[in-house]
């Protein structure tokens, strides 16, 4: 019987906390996609204005709630010294966001060889990854054949771990909800893997 009751005050009063690193070059949008995602899923979020947002240098820290799902961001700054301290976030996430800057054609290489180098750590194994092809609502941009392309040739480091390329505009929300709810869906069913954080509902 105390079991029962156990399991139904979890239930109704705690929350599921997963961790979720959003990483990629300098410039590419991931505050921006923070924000934007904080404003769409929290109801009552008052946060920067979209063009007040600036280049991150560390670290950014957000959440949303979906359902009984918490989802912990930690935006890190894509700056190459900054990349460098990435892989100190590793272990303690439970999906990863990885935006590409599809306005950026020059950089493209070198984005996916940092997310090479993200996805040689052994700390991430099967974790769940979201790539974002962020800011499609700009002219001539890299569409989304390009951009799979070239990160095709991560093939070998993505493995058979659960990969979703998603078209995204973090300045008009474009795609921002699709994603997010793909990514939920994921970690989900990845927590026998890496089990989440139990919080009280506050």
């Amino acid at each position: 019987m105390f079991s029962l009751l156990y399991g139904l005050w979890q239930y109704m009063f705690r929350r599921d906390e997963y961790f979720v690193l959003i990483l990629g070059l300098d410039n590419a949008g991931k505050s921006t996609f923070l924000e934007t995602t904080q404003m769409q899923f929290n109801k009552n979020y008052r946060g920067l204005p979209l063009d007040k947002v600036t280049t991150t240098v560390g670290l950014n820290i957000g959440k949303i709630d979906t359902g009984r799902i918490r989802l912990m961001f930690w935006d890190l700054g894509g700056q190459e010294e900054l990349q460098a301290l990435w892989d100190k976030y590793y272990a303690e996430s439970h999906g990863l966001i990885y935006v590409v800057d599809s306005s950026d054609k020059e950089r493209l290489t070198e984005s996916r060889l940092a997310f090479d180098m993200m996805l040689s750590s052994e700390a991430l194994d099967g974790v769940p990854l979201l790539v974002l092809a962020n800011k499609q609502d700009l002219q001539d941009v890299l569409n989304m054949s390009e951009i799979k392309a070239e990160f095709n040739q991560s093939s070998r480091s993505i493995g058979k771990r659960d990969c979703h390329i998603q078209p995204v505009s973090a300045l008009t929300g474009q795609g921002v909800n699709e994603g997010i709810d793909w990514l939920v869906e994921c970690v989900q069913r990845n927590s026998y893997r890496r089990p989440p954080h139990t919080k009280e509902i506050s």
